[in-house]
């Protein structure tokens, strides 16, 4: 090979390298705007996500909405919002005020046990039943069950009086009364087990369709207002006798007593 020929080949060698270093450095930079691009539009994903949940987050959850919302009251309640209930028609002045929560255990016992003879006195005349009831056990333990059990008894209550009564000692009801700490009153399709066996309100469309639509979530939430309102309620069941704090009776008997001792006779 001539010195020329070898010089012409040195010089072509260095232009190879030279071209191949100038593409390596072109495929260096494609991959690091392709990196860059790439971590723009992950930052921008997670910021997306996280405004997401952000956003989900600060959405009202279905009683907060309902807190706000418009009250539809129920048939047969007066008052603001529809929170009195008050229930017979006795001639007298004597009042019998209940203050309950639907998952109360203790409200259960109540009722087992003196529910019928309470709700007796009352359609004998003797006097008229009133009714306040709260959620707070929804606070307490987590859930929803005293809530939606409140709405569902407004449900009931527009049916008829008798209905929300029959309704209520179902409820409380050995047999359907959840644990303290279950929450199965915040599934509808429980509720509605139970309503089925209520007379009026077995296969009753009208109820069900208010218990699934949440019709009475607006009262149950000025309901529940209502209860945490009153300040010398300090737990459940809180019984009143023309407005006078009773001794929770244990039996008929002390039922009994402490309406005579209250002046409520036959």
């Amino acid at each position: 090979m001539s010195k020329r020929n070898s010089q012409a080949a040195k010089t072509a060698a260095r232009e190879r390298l030279r071209a191949e270093r100038e593409r390596e450095a072109q495929r260096a930079k494609v991959r690091r705007q392709i990196i860059v691009a790439c971590s723009v539009v992950g930052v921008l994903a997670v910021a997306g996500g996280i405004g997401y949940a952000v956003v989900q987050t600060s959405q009202p959850g279905k009683w907060e909405a309902a807190a706000d919302a418009k009250v539809v009251a129920p048939a047969n309640t007066s008052g603001k919002n529809g929170t009195t209930v008050l229930v017979g028609d006795s001639k007298s002045d004597n009042v019998v005020h209940l203050y309950e929560d639907p998952r109360c255990p203790a409200c259960a016992s109540f009722e087992q046990t003196v529910g019928e003879t309470v709700n007796k006195g009352m359609e004998d005349g003797d006097y008229k039943l009133s009714l306040t009831l709260g959620t707070f056990l929804d606070g307490n333990l987590g859930g929803e069950g005293s809530k939606n059990a409140l709405s569902a008894l407004g449900a009931a209550l527009n049916v008829s009086p008798e209905a929300f009564l029959d309704y209520k000692a179902a409820l409380y009801s050995a047999e359907y009364h959840p644990e303290e700490t279950g929450d199965e009153f915040a599934k509808d399709d429980y509720l509605i087990k139970v309503a089925d066996t209520v007379d009026a309100l077995k296969n009753n469309k009208k109820f069900q369709d208010a218990v699934e639509k949440g019709t009475y979530d607006a009262w149950a939430m000025k309901m529940s207002d209502s209860f945490d309102n009153t300040k010398d309620v300090k737990s459940t069941p809180t019984i009143k006798i023309n407005d006078k704090v009773i001794k929770n009776p244990g039996s008929v008997a002390e039922w009994e007593k402490a309406l005579k001792d209250a002046g409520v006779t036959k």
